[in-house]
Protein backbone atom coordinates (compact mmCIF):
# COMPACT_ATOMS: atom_id res chain seq x y z
CA UNK A 1 0.00 0.00 0.00
CA UNK A 2 1.24 3.35 -0.74
CA UNK A 3 -0.10 6.54 1.01
CA UNK A 4 1.14 9.74 -0.90
CA UNK A 5 0.93 12.77 1.42
CA UNK A 6 1.12 15.87 -0.80
CA UNK A 7 2.50 19.37 -0.07
CA UNK A 8 1.06 22.90 1.29
CA UNK A 9 -1.42 24.41 -1.04
CA UNK A 10 -1.22 21.02 -2.93
CA UNK A 11 -4.24 18.28 -3.72
CA UNK A 12 -4.15 14.93 -4.86
CA UNK A 13 -4.62 16.64 -8.21
CA UNK A 14 -0.98 17.61 -8.16
CA UNK A 15 0.91 16.18 -11.29
CA UNK A 16 3.20 14.07 -9.24
CA UNK A 17 0.55 12.14 -7.48
CA UNK A 18 -1.51 11.87 -11.09
CA UNK A 19 0.78 10.37 -12.70
CA UNK A 20 1.55 7.78 -9.35
CA UNK A 21 -2.02 7.29 -9.76
CA UNK A 22 -2.05 6.68 -13.47
CA UNK A 23 1.06 4.36 -13.37
CA UNK A 24 -0.23 1.70 -10.32
CA UNK A 25 -3.53 1.67 -12.12
CA UNK A 26 -1.93 0.58 -15.25
CA UNK A 27 -0.21 -1.79 -12.99
CA UNK A 28 -3.74 -3.58 -11.94
CA UNK A 29 -2.89 -2.39 -8.58
CA UNK A 30 -4.97 1.22 -8.51
CA UNK A 31 -6.67 0.18 -5.16
CA UNK A 32 -2.74 0.08 -3.20
CA UNK A 33 -2.32 3.71 -3.95
CA UNK A 34 -4.45 6.52 -1.64
CA UNK A 35 -3.97 10.21 -1.71
CA UNK A 36 -6.19 11.96 0.61
CA UNK A 37 -6.78 15.78 0.96
CA UNK A 38 -4.90 16.71 3.35
CA UNK A 39 -6.39 19.39 6.08
CA UNK A 40 -4.43 22.97 6.53
CA UNK A 41 -4.22 22.09 10.32
CA UNK A 42 -0.70 19.77 10.48
CA UNK A 43 -2.45 17.82 13.66
CA UNK A 44 -5.40 17.07 11.55
CA UNK A 45 -3.54 16.06 8.57
CA UNK A 46 -1.05 13.31 10.79
CA UNK A 47 -5.09 12.35 12.15
CA UNK A 48 -6.14 11.72 8.70
CA UNK A 49 -2.70 9.94 7.63
CA UNK A 50 -2.67 8.17 10.98
CA UNK A 51 -6.47 6.93 10.32
CA UNK A 52 -5.81 5.93 7.05
CA UNK A 53 -2.16 3.75 7.85
CA UNK A 54 -3.72 2.15 11.35
CA UNK A 55 -4.57 -1.37 10.03
CA UNK A 56 -1.73 -1.96 7.53
CA UNK A 57 1.15 -3.59 8.64
CA UNK A 58 4.80 -1.83 8.42
CA UNK A 59 5.55 -3.93 6.32
CA UNK A 60 3.31 -3.53 3.58
CA UNK A 61 2.73 0.55 3.83
CA UNK A 62 5.12 2.79 2.14
CA UNK A 63 4.75 6.67 2.48
CA UNK A 64 5.38 9.23 -0.26
CA UNK A 65 5.52 12.81 0.89
CA UNK A 66 6.22 15.76 -1.49
CA UNK A 67 7.38 18.54 0.34
CA UNK A 68 5.20 19.92 3.36
CA UNK A 69 3.79 16.05 3.35
CA UNK A 70 7.33 14.82 3.62
CA UNK A 71 7.54 16.41 6.49
CA UNK A 72 5.10 14.46 7.97
CA UNK A 73 5.82 11.41 6.31
CA UNK A 74 9.06 11.52 7.93
CA UNK A 75 6.77 11.62 11.77
CA UNK A 76 4.75 9.00 10.01
CA UNK A 77 7.22 6.70 9.30
CA UNK A 78 9.46 7.06 12.49
CA UNK A 79 6.23 5.98 14.53
CA UNK A 80 4.65 3.59 12.04
CA UNK A 81 8.40 1.97 11.06
CA UNK A 82 7.34 1.68 7.21
CA UNK A 83 9.39 2.95 4.22
CA UNK A 84 9.13 6.58 2.89
CA UNK A 85 9.87 8.37 -0.03
CA UNK A 86 10.70 12.08 0.43
CA UNK A 87 10.17 14.03 -2.44
CA UNK A 88 11.65 18.22 -1.82
CA UNK A 89 11.03 17.13 1.34
CA UNK A 90 10.11 19.97 4.18
CA UNK A 91 13.06 19.81 6.85
CA UNK A 92 11.93 22.64 8.65
CA UNK A 93 8.54 22.90 7.90
CA UNK A 94 7.92 25.42 10.92
CA UNK A 95 10.45 27.97 10.14
CA UNK A 96 9.45 27.91 6.41
CA UNK A 97 6.18 28.23 6.63
CA UNK A 98 5.92 30.87 9.51
CA UNK A 99 5.52 33.77 6.45
CA UNK A 100 2.78 31.55 4.94
CA UNK A 101 0.37 32.84 8.50
CA UNK A 102 -3.05 33.83 6.68
CA UNK A 103 -5.72 32.92 4.09
CA UNK A 104 -4.00 31.22 0.90
CA UNK A 105 -5.43 29.28 -2.12
CA UNK A 106 -4.82 25.81 -2.83
CA UNK A 107 -3.05 25.43 -6.46
CA UNK A 108 -5.19 23.17 -8.71
CA UNK A 109 -8.87 24.60 -7.34
CA UNK A 110 -8.39 28.04 -5.88
CA UNK A 111 -10.13 27.02 -2.92
CA UNK A 112 -9.51 29.38 -0.01
CA UNK A 113 -7.97 27.90 2.71
CA UNK A 114 -7.16 29.75 6.07
CA UNK A 115 -3.29 28.65 7.27
CA UNK A 116 -3.21 29.73 11.03
CA UNK A 117 -0.56 30.84 13.52
CA UNK A 118 -1.12 28.00 16.03
CA UNK A 119 -0.38 25.55 13.15
CA UNK A 120 3.19 26.58 13.18
CA UNK A 121 3.23 25.17 16.85
CA UNK A 122 1.81 21.95 15.38
CA UNK A 123 4.37 21.70 12.73
CA UNK A 124 7.18 22.36 15.27
CA UNK A 125 5.52 19.40 17.77
CA UNK A 126 6.02 16.85 14.46
CA UNK A 127 9.80 17.89 14.17
CA UNK A 128 12.18 14.71 13.74
CA UNK A 129 15.72 16.07 14.63
CA UNK A 130 17.43 12.63 13.18
CA UNK A 131 15.62 9.63 11.46
CA UNK A 132 16.50 6.25 13.06
CA UNK A 133 16.85 4.38 10.45
CA UNK A 134 17.82 5.53 7.11
CA UNK A 135 18.03 2.24 5.03
CA UNK A 136 13.95 2.78 5.69
CA UNK A 137 14.10 6.43 3.53
CA UNK A 138 14.45 7.09 -0.40
CA UNK A 139 15.13 10.74 -1.12
CA UNK A 140 14.97 12.17 -4.14
CA UNK A 141 15.58 16.25 -4.11
CA UNK A 142 16.24 18.99 -6.87
CA UNK A 143 19.20 20.50 -6.78
CA UNK A 144 17.24 23.34 -8.40
CA UNK A 145 14.32 23.40 -5.92
CA UNK A 146 13.33 27.12 -5.71
CA UNK A 147 11.54 26.94 -2.10
CA UNK A 148 13.39 24.56 -0.19
CA UNK A 149 17.31 24.01 0.20
CA UNK A 150 18.31 20.46 -1.16
CA UNK A 151 21.33 20.23 1.13
CA UNK A 152 18.85 20.34 3.85
CA UNK A 153 17.49 17.39 2.78
CA UNK A 154 20.97 15.37 1.94
CA UNK A 155 21.47 16.33 5.54
CA UNK A 156 18.53 14.92 7.21
CA UNK A 157 18.10 11.80 5.53
CA UNK A 158 21.80 10.97 5.30
CA UNK A 159 22.72 7.60 5.42
CA UNK A 160 19.59 6.73 3.26
CA UNK A 161 19.49 6.02 -0.44
CA UNK A 162 19.42 9.30 -1.83
CA UNK A 163 19.18 10.67 -5.65
CA UNK A 164 20.31 14.30 -6.31
CA UNK A 165 18.78 15.68 -9.36
CA UNK A 166 20.39 17.92 -11.10
CA UNK A 167 18.17 21.10 -11.31
CA UNK A 168 14.66 20.83 -11.86
CA UNK A 169 12.18 22.24 -9.51
CA UNK A 170 10.34 22.25 -6.04
CA UNK A 171 7.53 20.64 -8.05
CA UNK A 172 9.67 18.22 -9.97
CA UNK A 173 8.22 18.73 -13.50
CA UNK A 174 10.28 16.18 -14.73
CA UNK A 175 9.08 13.54 -12.31
CA UNK A 176 8.15 11.29 -15.17
CA UNK A 177 11.61 9.99 -15.45
CA UNK A 178 12.21 9.05 -11.81
CA UNK A 179 8.37 7.66 -10.85
CA UNK A 180 9.45 3.85 -11.36
CA UNK A 181 12.60 4.49 -9.31
CA UNK A 182 9.97 5.69 -6.60
CA UNK A 183 7.53 2.64 -7.14
CA UNK A 184 10.62 0.17 -6.95
CA UNK A 185 11.63 1.61 -3.62
CA UNK A 186 7.86 0.94 -2.70
CA UNK A 187 8.26 -2.59 -3.45
CA UNK A 188 5.87 -2.75 -6.47
CA UNK A 189 6.60 -5.10 -9.18
CA UNK A 190 6.79 -3.02 -12.32
CA UNK A 191 6.96 -6.06 -14.82
CA UNK A 192 3.16 -6.45 -14.34
CA UNK A 193 2.08 -3.62 -16.66
CA UNK A 194 -1.14 -4.35 -18.15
Amino acid sequence: MILYLHGFRSSPLSYKTSLLAARMQALGRGDEYICPQLPASPSAAIALALSLAQDIPPAELTLIGSSLGGYYATWLAERLGCRAVMLNPAVHAARDLASQVGVKTQYHSNEAFEFKREYIDELTALAVPVITQPQRYFLIAASGDELLDWREMVTQFAGAKQHVIEGSDHGISDFAEYADEVLAFCGVDLGAVQ
